[in-house]
């Protein structure tokens, strides 16, 4: 099994949008999704729990949202703060919270954990987020799973990147993939209704998700689809 390998398909930001939502399930449905990460904090996050009994194999994790900013005028501004993200007590009961939504909503504990724009990989949130998966015995993105993001329209100062989620550098990442096991991060969705800078570019990322040719580059390149839930529960993971 070492020598495999597998890759995870993980859509962020279940719950964001009603049109989020319908990307993300239309892109397992149809596409290579496996995973899903919630905010629960998402005024449509309660709605999209209840309709999850219908997608069984779709394995759901917990999206720590703890703030969001935007690349304006040359520096990155937060757009809003859930916690003062630098103080480390404010995150933790944050997290913890979130954690507490997420079991009311979903009726279980998540199957992995990661964070909205990354932000635990920073501390104090890298420490908190560290100590929830250990504790929940889950995956945490970057940790002990390779994390590939570079599926992405965007650049780092937010600039439109269409090459990112195209078809084509999607299948080359997919032929580009080590042995063992990669999550791939992406961000479907259906309309416009987030608000957020990352708008017409999670149209083209399901259209690229639910392309033929990449199921197809799956089957050629030997890698076997899976989802957290089934890593979750693997002896020795």
């Amino acid at each position: 099994m070492s020598e495999a390998r597998l890759l995870i398909v993980n859509a962020d930001d279940l719950g964001l949008s009603p049109g989020v939502n319908a990307g993300i399930v239309e892109a397992h449905r149809r596409g290579i999704v496996t995973s899903a990460s919630l905010m629960v904090r998402a005024a449509p996050a309660p709605e999209v729990a209840a309709a999850l009994s219908a997608y069984p194999r779709l394995a759901v994790g917990l999206h720590l949202d703890i703030a969001e900013w935007q690349y304006e005028d040359g520096e990155w501004r937060a757009t809003y703060e859930r916690c003062p993200p630098d103080d480390a007590a404010a995150v933790e009961a944050e997290c913890r919270g979130q954690l507490a939504a997420f079991r009311d909503l979903v009726g279980r504990d998540p199957t992995h954990l990661d964070s909205h724009q990354h932000t635990h990989m920073s501390e104090p949130v890298a420490s908190v987020a560290s100590g929830l998966a250990e504790e929940l015995d889950v995956p945490l993105r970057a940790r002990s799973i390779r994390y590939e993001g570079g599926f992405y329209g965007q650049t780092g100062k937010g600039e439109p990147y269409p090459a990112g989620i195209e078809a084509e550098h999607l299948i080359e990442l997919i032929e580009a993939l080590p042995r063992g096991r990669t999550e791939l991060g992406c961000h479907p969705g259906i309309g416009n209704d987030t608000g957020s800078s990352y708008a017409s570019e999670r149209e083209q990322e399901l259209r690229a998700l639910c392309d033929p040719r990449v199921k197809a580059a799956l089957e050629r390149e030997e890698i076997r689809l899976c989802s957290f839930a089934e890593i979750s529960s693997s002896p020795g993971r």
